[in-house]
């Protein structure tokens, strides 16, 4: 504009705007016009007072108020946002003319080349300059920095105006004249950014005042658009279509309205996205806490039951036990096991989404850590073994005792029928009234009755050993025991002096005695050891036996066959013995005698003997039934550690077999992501389907603890190994399955390609020396080095970056790398994240530049559910002039990424 010679606004990029005086910007004729010049004036002064006022000030005559050069650096200063030169305070002329030089080399640093306006017309308030250089402002400072594909400023706002208004009707938008004289345009670019405003179908073509005045209206209510026209919009829209200024400053102020907007719009956006994801992150973290307390409270309740060692008294008792343990095993615990194990991949999976959204990790609250879960679950296994085995041990040792309370009770009975009587016989005086040979034959049998005591005292012996091991063993009825055996002790120490007294009663009788007869004598002597050895064999082949195996059964089978060998050697002693009886009756029969003879040295006669060998040859069969009918129960036994040892020869192997290939599958990179979950989803289709192998080798390890049977020397694996093997198998999967889920969540959520989630793998893998799934402190740096870190370039520089980097990766400083530490980090240094500076800067989009924001702002910028969810959680603002209920929105976006204690 300003003046009748070309006016030619330069730029340092390399291309002129010439900005003529022609028809299609400045009408040569409309210069002279006095009412053109006013609608110039009222036109900037508007537009400069829109910006000046965020300064607090503005002007009346733009001609005048701009001549001292103070109000011109002002505005500089706020359309650009820099500091200029400090102004001369002064008030004569070369003051006024210094200032304004300072505002024409500020826009000429921008790269303006000015021609033909000078500080001089400035200061002398010249109209035409003063226009001409607000224009070259508004050309650099409002228009310039519109671009729309590569076109230049005025082309890039016009084709803004085209495309925005190319859906409405009744606009077509080619020029900055006539398009827009019926106000639909205008109309149009509103209702497009805030169709809330006004309703553009009940708009009419032939009203275009009544339009141009909504527009402005609104826009000066709602857009902070000042009004550049006066209220006889009649008069001023007239000379819209023969000046492009007009019409080109009002189109700005409007594009850079419509720019707020969609900042705006954005940065709802934005803070509904992470507010979206960290309610669902809070979700996640209730559902933790509430599985990790349940499960947390079984283990409770089960470990002091597990723990329980008071015994019972009875192996019936000691049964029901064992089958409660069992059903925990089948039935209580699966389920557990797998809430375990799920609560873990939860945690796993709710940590990876912190991370990707750069949120603060998940501490669950105190005595809830995956750790202490573990803790507690290992308490719980270590209890569940102890359990078991106190079990077992207290069924052998209830075995044990039922076997040598019932040996004491039959040897207690045997000696006690012996010792019935013996007190009464031993203490009779019936040698004072005896011939001689009645008390030889006194003293001999006395004799004998010391030779079968002597013979008794090994039975009490034992009788007394078992008493004190049932004692050991804290066997139930033990009172009964002690008191039966002292009883016996008592007997026999009280036998033992009344045979010393009668010994030596006979012994002072026998010189007064000398008849004695030798065969009773022979008799008595020989047959006492031999009704005592039969006495001991009678017990022997009525003893019981336990064994658990057939070895030991044949040692008790080859002991009877040895005592079987001396039958006949006892039978010809037997023979003997009733020979010296036949003697003693042929000797009678030939001397004579008639009195009814009787032994008076032994009380043993012949029937008893024939009686009690009787009964020895009915025992020996019946041993020989007896133990090979538990020959033939050790061969069942046998049989059972077969069938099972043969289970656990193939599971074993099986379950090594199934976790070699998750390792292999795990750490292959030969295919994507997706090819590794199908094959883990298959290995754990084919897992599944092997459990019925393992219900039946529990039923058949049901069967040999039910049956007794506590060793197997046909395997190496025990129950509980499989079981322990079988769980890990199931954990191994799941851990593993959800380890490469969540290397695809952190793939997708982090623009990861698939093939350098390959070239991280194998990265990994080459530095995985030990091939245990981590990396060492020297590997790690290691494969730093190798993918490009610059950690040897100066020694103190590259160990300060990796020990910051091991931070990262090992926050517990354990020396291990682990691949998902590994994983997390590499994605971290190549993926963007949301970080809690844009998101304070979304909010203070919405807070129109205000350190705070206002409950109003927030219902109006964010949806219901979102706004109401800032509200609950957003600090009060504590700063300087804020009003009532302003809301501090920095501590609450810095608190969103743990950046704050709030």
């Amino acid at each position: 504009m300003m003046t009748q010679v070309e006016t030619t606004v330069r730029y340092d990029n390399g291309y002129e705007d010439e900005y003529m005086m022609q028809e299609d910007e400045w009408d040569r004729d409309m210069l002279l016009d006095p009412a053109w010049e006013q609608q110039q004036r009222k036109t900037f002064t508007a537009w400069c007072n829109s910006h000046l006022r965020k300064a607090g000030v503005q002007i009346e005559n733009i001609e005048e108020d701009f001549r001292n050069g103070l109000k011109l650096m002002l505005l500089l200063e706020v359309i650009s946002g820099e500091r200029l030169p400090k102004p001369d305070r002064g008030k004569m002329r070369f003051h006024k003319i210094a200032n304004v030089n300072k505002a024409l080399d500020f826009i000429t640093s921008k790269g303006v080349k000015l021609v033909s306006i000078g500080a001089e017309e400035i200061v002398d308030g010249n109209v035409k300059m003063t226009l001409g250089m607000i224009w070259t402002i508004i050309l650099r400072f409002a228009i310039q920095d519109i671009s729309v594909e590569e076109t230049s400023a005025k082309e890039g706002l016009l084709l803004w105006c085209q495309r925005k208004t190319a859906p409405y009707r009744n606009v077509n938008v080619q020029n900055f004249h006539v398009s827009w004289k019926d106000g639909l345009a205008f109309c149009a670019l509103i209702h497009r950014h805030r169709p809330d405003l006004l309703d553009y179908s009940k708009l009419n073509k032939d009203d275009p005042m009544g339009n141009l005045n909504l527009a402005f209206d609104i826009a000066e209510k709602h857009l902070d658009i000042p009004k550049m026209l006066d209220d006889n919009v009649n008069s001023d829209i007239a000379r819209i279509n023969g000046s492009m200024a007009h019409c080109v400053t009002l189109l700005m102020q409007l594009h850079y309205s419509c720019a707020l907007c969609s900042q705006a719009e954005t940065a709802a956006n934005r803070i509904c996205k992470v507010l979206g994801v960290n309610q669902e992150n809070e979700k996640l973290m209730e559902e933790y806490e509430r599985l990790a307390s349940e499960l947390l409270e079984w283990i409770r309740r089960t470990t002091p039951w597990l723990e329980n060692r008071t015994p019972e008294k009875t192996m019936a008792e000691m049964q029901r036990k064992l089958e409660d343990f069992r059903d925990y095993r089948r039935q209580h615990k699966p389920p557990k096991v797998q809430e375990k194990c799920q609560l873990e991949i939860n945690f796993n999976t709710l940590q990876t989404k912190l991370r990707i959204s750069n949120r603060p990790a998940f501490m669950p609250s105190e005595g809830k850590m995956v750790s202490d879960i573990t803790s507690a679950w290992q308490g719980l296994e270590q209890a569940e073994k102890g359990y078991e085995e106190w079990l077992l041990t207290e069924i052998r040792r209830l075995e044990r005792l039922d076997h040598l309370a019932e040996k004491f009770r039959q040897k207690a009975t045997n000696h006690e029928n012996w010792a019935s009587g013996k007190e009464l016989i031993l203490s009779q005086k019936d040698y004072e009234t005896a011939t001689l040979i009645e008390i030889r034959a006194l003293l001999r049998k006395h004799e004998a009755f010391e030779s079968d005591l002597a013979a008794h005292q090994d039975r009490v012996e034992q009788i007394a050993a078992i008493a004190q091991e049932l004692n050991e063993l804290d066997y139930h009825d033990v009172a009964a025991v002690n008191l039966r055996c002292q009883s016996i002790c008592d007997l026999w120490d009280k036998l033992g002096t009344l045979t010393q007294k009668r010994r030596e009663a006979l012994e002072r009788t026998e010189k007064l005695l000398e008849t004695i007869d030798q065969l009773f004598l022979e008799f008595a002597k020989r047959s006492a050891p031999f009704n005592n050895w039969m006495e001991g064999a009678m017990e022997d082949l009525q003893d019981m036996f336990i064994v658990h195996t057939i070895e030991e059964v044949q040692s008790l089978i080859a002991a009877h066959e040895q005592f079987k060998a001396t039958l006949p050697e006892a039978d010809a002693e037997r023979q003997a013995i009733l020979g010296i009886h036949n003697e003693v009756q042929k000797i009678s029969q030939s001397y004579g005698i008639k009195a009814n003879i009787i032994n008076p040295y032994s009380t043993i006669t012949t029937e008893e003997l024939l009686n009690k060998w009787d009964k020895v040859k009915k025992l020996v069969p019946q041993r020989d039934g007896a133990l090979q009918e538990e020959m033939a129960r050790q061969h069942a036994h046998e049989r059972l550690r077969r069938q099972f040892a043969a289970q656990t020869n193939l599971i074993g192997p099986w379950i090594q077999a199934r976790m070699e290939e998750i390792g292999r599958c795990s750490l292959e990179i030969g295919g994507t992501l997706e090819d590794q979950m199908t094959q883990l989803k298959q290995c754990e289709h084919v897992i599944v389907a092997y459990k019925p192998n393992i219900d039946k080798l529990e039923g058949d390890h049901q069967l040999i603890q039910e049956s007794l049977v506590f060793d197997n020397k046909h395997t190496n694996y025990t129950m509980e190994h499989i079981r322990v093997g079988w769980e890990l198998l199931l954990t191994t999967i799941a851990r593993t399955i959800n380890e490469i889920e969540t290397q695809i969540l952190t793939r997708d959520a982090k623009g990861i390609s698939q093939q350098q989630m390959n070239e991280f793998r194998s990265s990994f893998n080459h530095f995985d020396r030990k091939k245990n799934g981590a990396m060492d402190t020297d590997d790690f740096r290691a494969c730093l080095i190798s993918m490009g870190y610059d950690l040897v370039c100066c020694f103190r520089c590259g160990w300060v970056e990796f020990a910051r980097i091991m931070i990262l990766v090992d926050p517990n400083a354990t020396g291990i790398v682990s691949f998902q530490s590994f994983i997390d980090f590499m994605t971290r240094e190549t993926a963007d994240t949301d970080t809690a500076e844009q998101v304070v800067a979304s909010f203070r989009i919405l807070a129109a530049d205000k350190p705070y924001i206002l409950v109003e702002e927030l219902r109006r910028e964010l949806p219901p559910e979102q706004a109401e969810y800032c509200i609950m959680r957003m600090p009060p603002y504590t700063g300087h002039g804020a009003p009532p209920g302003a809301l501090d929105y920095t501590a609450f976006s810095t608190a969103l990424y743990g950046e704050s204690d709030l």
